[in-house]
């Protein structure tokens, strides 16, 4: 499996969310007044405007799919993100046999869901 992420997600405010996903290790790979990408190597996330989003309430979400899960974790971690409330990173957890994921629900309500055959 090689590292990828399919997603187009809202954003009610650009500059917070380049800086939360900054923090994670993305970077500005593309950005004007309607849509923002950013990267991660390999991984993209991409952005449009919607400034009303009640987070509590989003139903967004995105499946990061990854070779070394538990590497990714790991760096996500280190952000200090709780494991409650929004924002938060909850711990990985099997989910089938031979399969393990993580949840990382940003600072707009989306949920990204770290997936990988290993949690180590």
């Amino acid at each position: 499996m090689s590292d990828r992420i399919i997603a187009n997600l809202p954003s009610r405010d650009f500059d917070a969310t380049v800086a939360f996903y900054g923090r994670l290790g993305f970077e500005l790979g593309y950005r004007d007044q309607h849509w923002l990408i950013l990267e991660r190597g390999p991984l993209e996330l991409e952005f449009f405007p919607h400034p009303d989003l009640d987070p509590a309430s989003s139903s967004f979400s995105a499946c990061i799919r990854v070779d070394d899960l538990a590497g990714l974790y790991r760096d996500f971690v280190a952000t200090a993100l709780p494991a409650h409330g929004i924002p938060r990173l909850e711990p990985i957890r099997p989910i089938v046999v031979g399969l393990y994921m993580f949840a990382l629900v940003d600072l707009d309500g989306s949920l990204l869901r770290g997936m990988g055959e290993s949690d180590s």
